[in-house]
């Protein structure tokens, strides 16, 4: 077994996260879609290709990061958020819209999942899992901070045009990839002596049971995506929907940035909150999540902006807690599958949600 230079390892977690989330093309895709011609229905569609793609391969990615290696994962997942810029800048239908939007769904699936059990199985074998509770917190603060840069920089990305904008996310997406190159490989436990053909089955079957068998961590995952899909769909729409509803094109960058840092407060504000039950953390992230909802039809921006606020809020800081509950209850070997799982729900409700959505937005709120 390699041995873990845990503070290195957690170091080189959050400087990926970092430059891969600074990139102002990505944090304002729905903003250049818009620029670009594109209706509000047809970026709602494109939200729902993205999370078919995500939905079809995103237990799979997880299988095969606890079979080949988390490591391998991460480069693969930067690759392919490269790829996804590559295909925006050189392409303009709907179809290659689409498929650029498949593959940045598969560089989304490489990695989540795995980035939570690299990051846990790591800390497991330094002995400080822990502290793990403060990673996803501290990871989360960082992913927030910097994609909201990133939106704060949508009015820039607009003034480029989006292929220079999507330059500049390769040129992150870049970056990330050398800090994934440099991670120390961390494989699941239980399948040092077992052939590929014999690990697919073993995550397969292990996956399986572990759901049908574990009520309660069926119902986190499905409460933690439906939380958390409405907060997103009404921050991406708001892309649009803002500037359409009276507030000036030089105030949508800043709106953005603040929901995003929004998010980012809850995630810090979780780690204050230990000794509250999950079903108290549930609870109060609903009443902000419905607060969200109602803003939107305020057709004020600011209210807008608030619910929006109030939403990224409840998402994080339920998303956490989901987090770190699910990865006390789940075994290694199948620990990037399963936290796949929790994606593969939340894929599933958007697919579902996002055109709707999109009609919503497109109507006069």
């Amino acid at each position: 077994m390699q041995k873990i230079n845990i503070k290195a390892q957690i170091k080189k977690l959050y400087c990926i996260d970092s430059f891969g989330a600074l990139m102002i093309a990505g944090g304002s895709w729905v903003a250049l879609l818009a620029a670009r011609g594109f209706s509000t229905i047809e970026i709602g569609w494109f939200e729902s290709i993205f999370h078919v793609v995500s939905m079809i391969c995103e237990v799979p990615s997880g299988a095969v990061a606890d079979v080949f290696g988390r490591k391998k994962s991460m480069v693969m997942a930067q690759l392919m958020s490269m790829l996804s810029a590559l295909v925006m800048i050189f392409t303009d239908s709907f179809l290659s819209i689409a498929v650029a939007m498949g593959v940045s769904a598969l560089s989304y699936n490489l990695a989540s999942g795995t980035r939570e059990a690299l990051a846990y199985d790591s800390m497991k074998q330094a002995g400080t899992e822990e502290e793990y509770e403060s990673f996803v917190s501290t990871d989360m603060i960082i992913y927030e901070v910097f994609s909201s840069l990133a939106t704060l920089l949508a009015g820039v990305a607009l003034m480029l045009g989006y292929k220079k904008a999507y330059l500049i996310d390769i040129l992150m997406g870049s970056v990330a990839l050398l800090f994934a190159l440099s991670l120390t490989e961390v494989h699941a436990k239980g399948h040092e002596n077992m052939d590929v053909a014999s690990r697919f089955k073993d995550v397969t079957i292990g996956s399986i049971n572990f759901i049908r068998d574990n009520r309660k961590a069926r119902l986190i995952i499905l409460y933690n995506a439906l939380i958390g899909a409405v907060a997103v769909l009404i921050g991406f729409f708001l892309q649009a929907k803002l500037p359409e509803v009276g507030l000036k094109a030089i105030y949508l960058g800043p709106a953005l940035f603040i929901i995003g840092i929004s998010g980012a407060i809850g995630s810090k504000a979780i780690t204050h909150f230990k000794h509250f039950g999950y079903k108290s953390i549930a609870l109060i992230s609903l009443c902000g999540v419905v607060f969200a909802i109602l803003s939107v039809f305020m057709g004020n921006p600011y209210i807008m902006i608030l619910g929006a606020c109030v939403g990224a809020f409840a998402d994080s800081f339920i998303e956490i807690r989901s987090d770190v509950v699910l990865n006390n209850m789940i075994p290694s070997a199948q620990r990037a599958t399963l936290m796949s799982i929790n994606s593969f729900t939340f894929s599933v409700i958007m697919i579902v949600m996002s055109p709707v959505f999109g009609l919503i937005f497109q109507s006069k709120i």
